[in-house]
């Protein structure tokens, strides 16, 4: 079962069977869940000595990365398509002359 998530271009490997079956988080069940499944064994086999699971916390930490940094990607190309700069928007630090 090959599923593409709405906007991403990774393939979910773990299936709903097995992120249910290894008991991870709903908030957690994205196309990095493969690897957070192993992570998760290492951790409890391991007393979630901070370590220990090196390797795995480091592969799921770059995949998770991937995909914020691949959101962020499509997010401003959605921006630029609706013709919105950069600095549009609210900005974050008012500027009290011109609340006046």
């Amino acid at each position: 079962m090959e599923e593409v998530a709405l906007g991403s271009s990774k393939k979910m490997i773990a299936t709903q069977q097995e992120m249910v079956d290894a008991k991870v988080p709903i908030p957690y069940r994205d196309q990095c869940a493969h690897i957070l499944i192993p992570l998760n064994k290492c951790r409890q086999s391991e007393f979630y000595l901070p370590w220990k699971c090196e390797n795995e916390r480091h592969s799921y930490e770059k995949c998770e990365y991937e995909l914020v940094m691949e959101r962020m990607l499509q997010m401003q190309k959605i921006k630029e398509a609706q013709g919105l700069k950069k600095s549009g928007g609210v900005p974050l630090i008012p500027n009290p002359a011109a609340a006046s």
